[in-house]
């Protein structure tokens, strides 16, 4: 698909869009380590569903990037979010859904959460709502599984990310799901976005952030302030969990219909692990055209 470029206030968007040119606008997140690529296998099925698909880079991933070099390279979820709506401003998308994975389910949260007007369904996928406090109790299984999370906290895991940070995406797709699930090109092919110059300080600064272990963008705070505590969602809402994760366990998507009054389904694929987009396509395919054409299932 040929590459397009979308300017917001900070960045220049790189994303594909395909699809029928009168289909319904669906914005597709990818995570992390992850990109656009990531959507490859899900896109028949939307496509022969009527929607017309647009897929961001997300900041600090591939061709996508910073207008300022003053700009701080913030890769907390508030901004996430709002590169979201401003994405849907540049295209001239008054009302567009949203599926996002991992870091793209937490920008199509917020995103939902800021502007239900402009959010027709929300789609997230491995990730639950509710999870981003810092201070929300873990068992220790899931403090086991977000390992990375605290080895980015220090120097040496800093370190890694800046001068090797493809091992270490190389070794989340290894540990995450069931073996063999990927391909080594189907790896490369990715990792090709992890060069993005910005890439390390928006991966590093996220991760840290989220725990209260380094600063907000102070153009963010008042989005933050909103997030605190995490708002009801009242747009209508999809859950997709891989029942092998060992990124996020499935059982951290569970119990949070409180969190949510336009409507909420979880559905967890039995065997898939963290990356249900690439591992089981034509179900997640499904899943979401169902959700997206007969929001009353």
């Amino acid at each position: 698909m040929a590459l397009s470029h979308a300017k917001t206030s900070t960045l220049d968007i790189a994303f594909e869009s395909d699809g029928p040119e009168s289909g319904k606008p669906l914005m597709l997140l990818h995570g992390w380590p992850d990109d656009v690529r990531t959507w490859d296998k899900v896109l028949p099925t939307l496509h022969r569903s009527g929607f017309r698909t647009v897929a961001p880079y997300l900041r600090g991933f591939g061709p996508t990037r910073f207008h300022s070099a003053r700009t701080m390279r913030s890769g907390q979820l508030t901004a996430l979010g709002q590169d979201v709506l401003e994405l849907a401003d540049a295209l001239g998308l008054r009302r567009v859904a949203v599926v996002g994975h991992d870091w793209g389910a937490r920008a199509a949260y917020i995103a939902a959460a800021l502007a239900p007007t402009r959010i027709t369904h929300c789609v997230a996928i491995s990730v639950g709502w509710g999870t981003n406090d810092p201070s929300q109790p873990l068992p220790l299984s899931q403090v086991r599984n977000y390992w990375y999370h605290w080895y980015m906290a220090l120097e040496r895991g800093a370190r890694l990310v800046r001068e090797d940070g493809k091992s270490l995406a190389r070794f989340a797709w290894d540990t995450w799901g069931p073996a063999g699930w990927f391909s080594d090109a189907e790896f490369e092919a990715t990792a090709k976005s992890f060069e993005n110059a910005d890439w390390a300080d928006v991966v590093l600064h996220s991760y840290r952030h989220r725990w209260q272990l380094a600063d907000g963008d102070p153009a963010y705070a008042p989005l933050e302030a909103k997030m605190t505590p995490p708002p009801i969602i009242s747009v209508p809402t999809l859950v997709l969990h891989g029942g092998a994760d060992a990124c996020n366990d499935p059982t951290t998507s569970a119990n949070r219909e409180r969190f949510f009054k336009g409507g909420y389904q979880r559905v967890v694929l039995d065997g898939v692990g963290h990356f249900p987009a690439r591992e089981a396509p034509e179900a997640v395919g499904r899943a979401i055209a169902d959700f997206l054409t007969e929001p009353s299932r």
